[in-house]
């Protein structure tokens, strides 16, 4: 989002335009190799936590993944006691916003996960930014849950740099910390504001894409 333009003018009921061009990847989902490795199956729902820019639409591709059974928004990395969004937008608390992923396994694995965040939940060739945000706050990270989900996470961003899947160099990295949730007006922000300006300009378009470019995953 671009944090207080947006607010503040969405708040007055101002229609708001982009700050600059078409989000990147927002129209199609990049081609990207499936993972060569995966995390093993294992009884019960699984955690993982993706950053990628503002968390509305991370959260609104993600919960259209099936086998996604719960997605909340929300801040990894930093403190407790400034996981809020004002703070936050200061750029100098460490967190990233994130969202929290739980799903079924049994369903949906890992490495299919990181192929849609690659592919098109976000642009992980973008530093400390995404699209019209800009920040360490937008960075692109990975937070593991645990050592097999880091060495699939750190091998794939291996190979797709081998690949040469994208134009310029993966700038994901992967971190540790804990993930905090997001106030509740962040929570299901797409749904619940279909017509908000930085959902209409950037997240409906990421959406369709996700729906067009991995018709088998999408609910």
């Amino acid at each position: 989002m671009i944090k207080i333009l947006l607010a503040t003018a969405a708040a007055a009921g101002i229609a708001v335009v982009a700050l600059s061009g078409g989000a990147a990847n927002a129209e199609r989902a990049v081609p990207i190799p499936v993972a060569a490795q995966d995390v093993p199956k294992t009884p019960g729902l699984q955690t993982a936590v993706l950053a990628g820019g503002c968390f509305w639409g991370m959260e609104a591709v993600f919960e259209r993944v099936k086998g996604v059974r719960q997605v909340t928004a929300g801040y990894a990395g930093g403190t407790a006691g400034t996981a809020d969004y004002d703070h936050v937008s200061s750029e100098t608390t460490g967190h990233a916003e994130a969202v929290k992923i739980v799903y079924d396994p049994a369903q949906l694995s890992y490495a299919t996960l990181l192929r849609v965040y690659f592919s098109i939940a976000h642009d992980p060739t973008e530093l400390n930014r995404q699209g019209p945000d800009s920040g360490t706050s937008y960075r692109s990270a990975i937070f593991p849950q645990n050592p097999a989900q880091r060495a699939v996470a750190a091998a794939y961003i291996a190979q797709l740099g081998k690949a040469h899947a994208f134009p310029r160099p993966i700038v994901t990295k992967l971190e540790a910390g804990g993930f905090f949730p997001a106030e509740a007006y962040h929570q299901n922000f797409y749904d619940r504001n279909p017509t908000h300006p930085y959902i209409v300009q950037w997240d409906k378009p990421k959406v369709a894409a996700f729906k067009a470019g991995f018709p088998a995953l999408a609910k």
